[in-house]
């Protein structure tokens, strides 16, 4: 009986002690707090205490995340929380008359807010915050804090793409009320925080610096008070390196080795037109990720176009050699200034030689002198020296009684004694043994002129593919060059060249 008196006393004590406590009428005093100030409460009043002057609201943005960057529509898409403060005057209380009520948490259409909007937004609601609750507290502080997907217009520069940097700016302003009424100020001086940012892959995230503005607008006498946070984002590198620049330069490389082909192969066009094709169709793809702005070339672009007209011109260029070494004494003269380039000057600052002969300077002076001589000295023989190519010591050969002497002479002693000039056997009244005599000077002057024609034609040939040969070392050296140079002046032009 004892026992069960005591559980009946701990029993009543427990519920006693239950009612007793502290949170169990907390409720109640939230309500009737509520009640109080949201009863008389309106939330088309400005809570200031004196109308003349303006509410000052601090202002913040909490940058989470770069979506996405539009290079075409030029639009930048970002994760973004916002955050106001402000002091409501009507929205005070003394805590330790509710029961030690610190703060409420109350939706923001029964309360007035700040009506702030992103200016430069292209969202199709143009609001793309999220309506959180209003965190209160007792002396009337004010914080509200609305998460959002933000869509703003954001001037985009490709002029260094993919070496680029963009600054984006996210202006924010009251859409209704002047600088009289409502000034914003920054909460931060650092401008936007940044702590909580998550990195992007394609874009590194340089700073957020935040700026107070102060703007009188056309519409509009009063002035009008905006926060203007610029997101300066720099382009990672890595993978435009790596996936457009080095394939380009080695497809322009293969194109400077068909400058080391034999024309002879007969693979030298081919291998030209199958690098410039295989150049076109990777310009296509490289097309597709370039930004499609007209407002300036991009400098990978640039790029790739000189490249493309470095493949197409080595084609054309091919072209070129393949028609010189394939060329004869048939249908084809040599001018003297191809011979004074391509067979002279341009080996010798090239440093090519033919078999057999050195070519420098000296002998190319000696040549154009030999020349000069050489014509000299077959306009003062006669017909038949020149046929023969024999020295002719007397020049007049039409004389009265040297005429037999002086074919002697000429021909040599396995003629005779008896022979005669081709003047004296045609001469009516000749014997056999003249007339044999012409017939073998005939056929002399045939086999001569057959044998120098095909030492000139072959010469001629010879002529025509070193030439061919030298136009392919001068374009493989040019060509190099332009590539290296092409592909150092883009790298160094580049406001920075690697952001991982």
């Amino acid at each position: 009986m004892v026992r069960k008196k005591l559980d009946f006393r701990q029993l009543l004590a427990a519920v006693l002690l239950l009612f007793m406590l502290p949170g169990s009428q907390q409720g109640q005093h939230e309500k009737k707090l509520l009640n109080m100030l949201l009863e008389t409460y309106n939330v088309l009043e400005r809570p200031v205490a004196n109308e003349s002057e303006p509410l000052e609201v601090k202002f913040g943005l909490t940058l989470q995340q770069i979506i996405d960057v539009d290079e075409k529509n030029q639009i930048l898409t970002t994760n973004a929380w916002l955050n106001l403060e402000w002091t409501d005057y009507n929205l005070r209380w003394n805590e330790s008359e509710f029961g030690g009520v610190k703060d409420l948490r109350i939706t923001p259409n029964k309360l007035w807010k700040p009506d702030v909007l992103m200016y430069n937004s292209a969202d199709e609601g143009f609001d793309g915050t999220f309506q959180t609750n209003v965190v209160v507290k007792h002396n009337g502080s004010c914080l509200y804090i609305p998460p959002g997907i933000f869509k703003s217009t954001c001037k985009i520069d490709i002029t260094w793409f993919p070496f680029d940097d963009q600054h984006c700016d996210m202006k924010f302003g009251s859409w209704t009320h002047d600088g009289n009424q409502l000034d914003l100020v920054l909460n931060s001086e650092t401008g936007g925080d940044l702590s909580d940012f998550i990195t992007n892959g394609e874009w590194y995230l340089i700073g957020m610096p935040g700026k107070k503005n102060t703007i009188t607008y056309a519409c509009c006498p009063e002035p009008y008070v905006d926060v203007t946070f610029t997101i300066q984002i720099r382009r990672r590198t890595l993978y435009y390196f790596f996936n457009l620049i080095v394939p380009c330069v080695l497809i322009s490389s293969m194109a400077l080795l068909g400058f080391t082909l034999p024309p002879d192969s007969g693979e030298k066009l081919t291998l030209g037109v199958t690098i410039l094709l295989s150049l076109t169709v990777f310009l296509n793809l490289v097309a597709e990720t370039l930004p499609q702005v007209s407002d300036a070339i991009p400098l990978l672009g640039t790029y790739f176009n000189c490249i493309m007209f470095m493949v197409a011109s080595s084609v054309v260029l091919t072209v070129v050699v393949l028609n010189y070494h394939h060329r004869t004494a048939d249908i084809h003269e040599m001018p003297q200034w191809i011979k004074t380039v391509f067979l002279q000057w341009l080996p010798w600052i090239l440093g090519m030689s033919r078999p057999g002969k050195k070519i420098t300077r000296k002998t190319i002076m000696m040549n154009s002198r030999m020349k000069e001589l050489e014509l000299k000295e077959r306009s003062s023989k006669s017909l038949l020296a020149n046929v023969l190519d024999i020295d002719d010591d007397i020049r007049n050969v039409s004389g009265t009684s040297g005429n037999s002497s002086t074919m002697t002479t000429s021909l040599g002693p396995g003629f005779g004694r008896n022979a005669t000039t081709i003047e004296d056997a045609s001469m009516p009244g000749t014997s056999s043994g003249q007339r044999d005599l012409q017939l073998i000077l005939k056929e002399l002057q045939f086999i001569t002129n057959r044998m120098k024609k095909a030492d000139e034609e072959a010469e001629v040939i010879s002529d025509w593919k070193f030439a061919a040969m030298v136009v392919d070392r001068f374009c493989l050296i040019i060509f190099t060059l332009f590539t290296i140079v092409a592909t150092v002046a883009v790298l160094l032009s580049a406001p920075h060249i690697i952001v991982q």
